[in-house]
């Protein structure tokens, strides 16, 4: 049998090759890119960030809890839903001065933009109002301020962006038809429905998803496609590694091969070009090498700090000296 890889005449294609006639993606399209042979699907990627991207930049952004444990949810990955026994417990909203002393410390520490989570299916009103005032401290510091909720409606989501937040994350985390398979208690649209009232108050969209749930590569291609057919896709798109945490539905998965994270970060890439394309949650368990492979294949974006609401993160320390032993540059929040 002949099994001679094809020239690179063949293969050295444009980086990205077109879509379906109507302008979107489709699954078997993306799959296509996450079959290519790793070399040539990372120079595809390489190149289109350097279209859109410095390729030296990482952007640091942090993620507080803000509200941790006693989610109504389902989420089979998660350890602050109720249905689980996984040893988080539920906690009031944090003040805004214990907020302001987090911000002071990531803006300090480099990061550029703030993150806060809320374990809620949907924030009440009175929710609502202090997670405004907690946006005005971001706000007041000159950091870029993002939060992630659960579940917004229209008049929230302006509220929000009255408040000035910049950045909502609602996370679409698998691909349409393997979502009831994670998730009971709400609905795929649910999701599509949030997004679009983010959308529509001028605040920028952050979502992604996670892989490693069990999904095949034709699931990830599916989560990749549905990402990308948003009009417009995010700005934002961070790309989760499962924390598989004892207690839930979950923990005992398979390990993902590392390489398919990095295709699959390469495809984000490559179907939304112009967006960050973030490394969130799970880099604690990947070592220097497949980050750094990450970072070619077209991340500009880490969580940074120690923890990810509530699950462990890379180290500080261990961030900074990889991003100095790369060239990496970052940009500080403004004083």
């Amino acid at each position: 049998m002949n099994t001679t890889v094809e020239s690179p005449v063949t293969l050295h294609r444009p980086a990205k090759p077109a879509p379906s006639k109507n302008d979107r993606w489709s699954v078997s399209e993306v799959q296509a890119l996450l079959d290519l042979p790793l070399p040539e699907l990372m120079h595809r990627a390489q190149t289109m960030h350097r279209e859109h991207h410095d390729p030296t930049h990482m952007e640091l952004a942090t993620l507080l809890s803000i509200k941790t444990g006693g989610c109504p949810e389902d989420c089979g990955y998660c350890p602050q839903s109720v249905h689980y026994e996984t040893g988080v417990a539920a906690s009031k909203m944090m003040t805004a001065e214990d907020v302001r002393e987090a911000v002071l410390g990531a803006k300090a520490a480099g990061a550029s933009r703030f993150c806060m989570g809320a374990a809620w299916r949907a924030p009440n009103d009175r929710d609502l109002e202090k997670v405004e005032e907690l946006v005005r401290v971001v706000k007041a510091e000159g950091l870029e301020a993002c939060c992630t909720l659960g579940m917004l409606t229209e008049q929230q989501a302006q509220r929000l962006k009255g408040a000035g937040l910049d950045y909502y994350n609602h996370n679409l985390d698998t691909a349409p038809e393997l979502y009831g398979g994670i998730i009971s208690t709400r609905d795929y649209q649910d999701r599509l429905d949030t997004l679009g009232h983010v959308r529509e108050a001028g605040i920028h969209v952050c979502s992604g998803g996670i892989v490693g749930m069990g999904e095949s590569r034709a699931g990830r291609a599916g989560l990749i496609a549905q990402l990308a057919n948003l009009e417009p896709y995010p700005e934002s798109v961070p790309i989760n590694h499962l924390v598989k945490v004892p207690g839930t539905p979950l923990a005992d998965e398979p390990d993902l091969d590392p390489l398919e994270f990095v295709r699959t970060v390469a495809v984000a890439r490559i179907t939304m070009p112009k967006a960050k394309v973030r490394l969130s949650a799970g880099r604690r368990q990947m070592n220097e090498s497949t980050q750094a492979l990450c970072f070619l294949a077209g991340a500009n974006s880490i969580f940074y700090g120690d923890k990810l609401l509530v699950t462990g993160n890379a180290d500080v320390e261990a961030d900074q000296d990889l991003l100095k032993r790369m060239g990496m540059h970052t940009t500080r929040a403004h004083a």
